[in-house]
């Protein structure tokens, strides 16, 4: 552990944290600035919090980039958040193959142009065989839209005899959604002083324990990360087990 982050040693780290990426026009407009200037400095703070994740030992970092609401935005606005995604996805292979990091884009990657397509491809191709941080990054991406298409691949399966309805289970449906092979998110944190979840991992969810600061999303930080850590180490989690369950 560096030393820099010295006073996490003892505390619980969890394993995978989630977060919505929240108030960059906000920040933006707040200096004067257009909106997509906030957009590339959270394309930056987005670099910066992945190897600050890395070094305080999380294993798994999910990001909410863009959602399928976000098309609903100003079409000038939904243009330049395309293009920083685009330039995003070609330097975060180089810089996650320099550190380890296994990447995975979650959400509907058929709705997003080819050539975005092609480097996600890319970014995913490049570094699936990296063993550290996994990192996932939600582009055209909706927790009921995840949900509905894992049900219609297992409906498929059901018409084809390939497995029967009662084969349906918990565990059936959790491998069929985007971060199948993954656990769920021990923490959630959203920036900017939002307090709800925006369709965002609605089924992995179920137990997170949830965080939610002022702090815009440029202005987060490693300190601000640290702060969630230690938010998170007061929590009690009970799984629907009570505190005495616990203690045995």
């Amino acid at each position: 552990m560096k030393k820099k982050y010295a006073r996490i040693e003892g505390l619980n780290i969890p394993s995978h944290v989630a977060i919505i990426l929240d108030g960059n026009g906000r920040w933006a407009k707040a200096k004067g600035m257009p909106r997509n200037y906030g957009h590339l400095q959270g394309a930056k703070a987005v670099e910066d919090i992945l190897s600050v994740a890395d070094d305080m030992g999380i294993k798994y970092l999910t990001v909410y980039a863009f959602s399928t609401e976000n098309w609903n935005r100003p079409a000038e606005e939904v243009e330049a958040l395309m293009k920083i995604l685009r330039k995003y996805m070609k330097n975060c292979l180089e810089k996650s193959n320099k550190n380890n990091v296994c990447c995975r884009v979650i959400g509907d990657k058929s709705k997003l142009d080819e050539d975005l397509r092609t480097r996600i491809r890319d970014l995913e191709e490049g570094t699936k065989n990296n063993t550290g941080l996994h990192f996932n990054i939600a582009i055209n991406y909706g927790g009921r839209d995840e949900i509905i298409r894992a049900v219609k691949g297992i409906a498929k399966d059901v018409a084809a005899g390939k497995i029967m309805a009662d084969d349906i289970d918990e565990k059936m449906l959790n491998d069929s959604l985007d971060l199948m092979g993954m656990p769920d998110p021990d923490l959630l944190i959203r920036t900017c002083n939002e307090q709800r979840i925006s369709n965002f991992l609605l089924w992995e969810l179920a137990y997170s324990e949830l965080y939610f600061t002022e702090v815009a999303w440029p202005d987060f930080d490693d300190e601000e990360l640290m702060k969630a850590i230690e938010a998170y180490n007061h929590r009690e989690r009970k799984f629907g087990k009570t505190s005495d369950q616990l203690v045995k």
